[in-house]
């Protein structure tokens, strides 16, 4: 094949697997979007946890969909089906809910986790194209995803078809989710670690406080404003009225733009920029780093609901603590 040749095979992949999932969505203005309601309204209200499972590639997808679910506030593991014949099946409980997922739903490694199933009554959703399968009759909904064309050209290889499992398994946690409230902060509780745990702390999590903060009040000389910057080390000083509300800010920026004055007769609030961005201790640190790119900035105070200094975030405090 020549280069052009590689890249007209991958376009080709890429766009019958496209039309797949427009195939998708269409569906769920059907039976599949009546189907998905019920799966939902199922797994929002089990007392047990959600079993997913699947043989091969399906079994690849079922272990996203289960970590997906998990992630987002939904109880959920992954069950491998010849595990399952080894004593694995004491992992599933009446409270629980089984997803199913086989393309052709006629998959022989699952038959003990169905007949499990079917014998104690634990609810059963099927993911699979084949709604009359042995899998589609037993269970008690069938999220039938439509018959698609594999991006495989020899048509063998699960790759359209295991793309839907993966994204009707996404959306119905992502419905999940928004059923379950679920916010970020929730999310952090289950996701501490990485670039995502990372953007996800709270700017009070990562600002400096108390004596760190460079403070002067109004009516202090430019001076005195200049020292506290260079002993604190972020490039600027916030300036406070009496009541410790903070009023301006002066920045490195702001003294190059005032040297024809004459800095040594002048007070802070003459150079000083007044009414300076500031944020909330709750806003998330994802946020905070998008603000300060997004205003040409390095540094932010962080205030309380009155106005007063509670901390400062620097750049490189972000860039430290893994957000990007």
């Amino acid at each position: 094949m020549t280069k052009p040749d590689i890249l007209a095979s991958a376009k080709s992949a890429i766009a019958t697997e496209l039309d797949g999932v427009n195939a998708l969505l269409a569906a769920l203005d059907g039976e599949l979007g009546a189907a998905v309601i019920k799966a939902v309204d199922l797994m929002h209200k089990t007392r047990g946890r959600v079993i997913v499972t699947g043989m091969g590639k399906s079994g690849h997808i079922a272990r996203k969909i289960a970590a997906t679910l998990a992630s987002t506030g939904t109880p959920a593991s992954y069950v491998h089906p010849a595990e399952a014949s080894h004593g694995d099946l004491g992992m599933i409980t009446p409270a629980d809910v089984v997803i199913m997922l086989s393309n052709s739903g006629e998959s022989a490694e699952l038959k003990d986790i169905l007949n499990y199933a079917t014998r104690f009554s634990v609810p059963l959703i099927a993911i699979t194209a084949n709604a009359g399968s042995t899998l589609g009759k037993a269970s008690d909904i069938v999220l039938r995803i439509p018959t698609v064309k594999e991006a495989c050209p020899n048509g063998l290889a699960p790759t359209t078809s295991t793309l839907l499992q993966l994204a009707l398994g996404d959306a119905v946690a992502m419905a999940l989710l928004e059923l379950r409230g679920f916010t970020a902060n929730d999310f952090r509780s289950f996701h501490p670690g990485g670039k995502l745990g990372a953007r996800i702390k709270h700017a009070r999590d990562l600002m400096h406080t108390g004596a760190e903060m460079p403070l002067v009040t109004q009516g202090s000389a430019v001076s005195s404003g200049i020292t506290v910057m260079s002993e604190k080390g972020f490039g600027c000083v916030g300036i406070v009225d009496a009541s410790g509300k903070l009023k301006g800010l002066i920045t490195d920026g702001d003294l190059r733009r005032s040297m024809s004055k004459n800095l040594a007769a002048l007070n802070v609030e003459d150079i000083m920029t007044r009414n300076p961005k500031t944020i909330s201790g709750d806003l998330l640190s994802g946020e905070v780093i998008e603000l300060i790119n997004d205003k040409r900035i390095t540094t932010v105070f962080v205030v309380s609901a009155e106005g007063k200094p509670e901390g400062l975030i620097h750049i490189h405090d972000l860039l430290k603590a893994g957000v990007s």
